[in-house]
């Protein structure tokens, strides 16, 4: 009974036995790994401060993007704000334009053509005026005015001679009458002849007399009309046939007008006729024909010949970098590195603009531009469709 008591005490001893030797371990290993990563985890976020001087540091880090050389240019119409159109697009993303190319023809082309035009035929009728003025009167016009005046002059002496005539007739009309009623009067003082007899040739002479005063009137009328006339002929005929500097000069005017007229319409239709400022790439193309010109422009160009990084340095990293230095620029987008010297040092302090992808990295830090110089890398042309790409950058101090 004893034995079997043992035996049944034993088993139970030996199997708790064997749970410890395995449980202990793994305890203990889950524990040292728990640690461990624990301490990874702490030493990812918060990374030991090192002193630099410690670790001989030759390369400044930072961000950065790629751009053309002198930034990207967004061209845009001279006037957009008056809801301009664009009729023709003459130029797709990726060509190459050269400087002074029309890339785009607005909607207001063929009006602006058509009021160049119209300034132009201004020009010739100014320039008709002044030969005109220049030359005088036509011959024809001045041979009719000296036919009129020669008429005049004939008309004249004509009535004169009438006038007169008939002057010296009722003259001696009168002078006819007046010695017949004298002898009429003698006759009736004396009782020969009745008083109606006398009085009759009376009436005659008054009447005669009258006429003679209305002919003279008429007369002295007449010479002084057609010697008017004949002065406003003469006058007339003097102007036609003189050339005055004063109205040379007005005409001369007008001319000089008209032709400032079509310089101002060949300003206005230029302005129609959208143009590049450079030598470039077309990178991205914002309006279409018969869209409105928005802010963004028609298209966006970029001297992609020549590949730019503008790096954003920190501002407690600057003072290390200095103009000439090389950099070296790395990317997922691209194969292998760039290499590049620093050409500009920006002036001011920023806020930063490209960020890294880590979302647990810190964003509120004060950069400064700085510009490198891309080498002519055998991938260029794979480089300079990447603008806007972002870069890490490295400047070796």
């Amino acid at each position: 009974m004893v034995t079997k008591q043992k035996q049944l005490f034993r088993k139970p001893i030996s199997q708790l036995s064997i749970i410890l030797v395995i449980s202990i371990p793994l305890t203990m290993g889950i524990v040292t790994w728990y640690r461990w990563s624990r301490s990874g985890l702490t030493s990812t976020l918060e990374p030991p401060i090192i002193p630099t001087s410690s670790l001989g540091i030759t390369t400044v880090a930072a961000l950065g993007r790629l751009e053309p050389q002198g930034d990207v240019i967004r061209l845009s119409a001279a006037n957009s704000q008056g809801a301009l159109r664009v009729a023709k697009l003459l130029v797709n993303q990726g060509d190459w334009v050269s400087e002074g190319q029309v890339v785009a023809i607005l909607d207001n082309y063929y009006t602006r053509l058509a009021a160049l035009e119209k300034a132009k035929k201004q020009v010739l009728v100014a320039q008709a005026n002044v030969n005109r003025v220049t030359a005088g009167a036509k011959a024809g016009d001045i041979s009719a005015q000296e036919a009129r005046i020669a008429g005049l002059e004939a008309e004249l002496m004509g009535e004169v001679s009438a006038q007169e005539a008939r002057i010296a007739r009722l003259k001696v009309e009168l002078r006819n009458a007046d010695t017949e009623n004298q002898r009429y009067q003698q006759l009736y003082q004396e009782g020969a002849i009745s008083a109606s007899n006398s009085e009759t040739k009376q009436l005659r002479v008054d009447t005669v007399r009258q006429q003679l005063n209305e002919a003279k009137a008429a007369f002295k009328q007449t010479v002084e009309t057609l010697k008017k006339q004949l002065q406003e002929a003469k006058a007339k005929l003097q102007s036609i046939t003189e050339v005055r500097p004063t109205d040379v000069q007005a005409a001369q005017t007008d001319v000089e007008s008209a032709i400032a007229s079509v310089k101002q319409a060949e300003a206005d239709w230029d302005l129609t006729s959208v143009r590049s400022p450079i030598h470039g790439q077309v990178l991205k193309v914002n309006t279409r024909p018969g869209e409105i010109i928005s802010n963004t422009g028609i298209i966006e160009l970029g001297r992609t010949q020549q590949m730019y990084v503008v790096a954003e340095v920190y501002e407690t990293d600057i003072q290390k970098v200095r103009l000439g230095q090389s950099a070296v620029i790395t990317s997922n987008a691209f194969a292998g590195e760039l290499r590049g010297k620093v050409t500009d040092i920006g002036l001011q302090v920023n806020r930063q603009n490209i960020f890294d992808l880590n979302p647990q990295a810190d964003t509120d830090h004060k950069v400064v531009d700085v510009k490198i110089r891309l080498d002519h890398p055998p991938n260029h042309q794979q480089v300079s469709t990447l603008t806007d790409l972002q870069v890490q950058v490295l400047i070796y101090i």
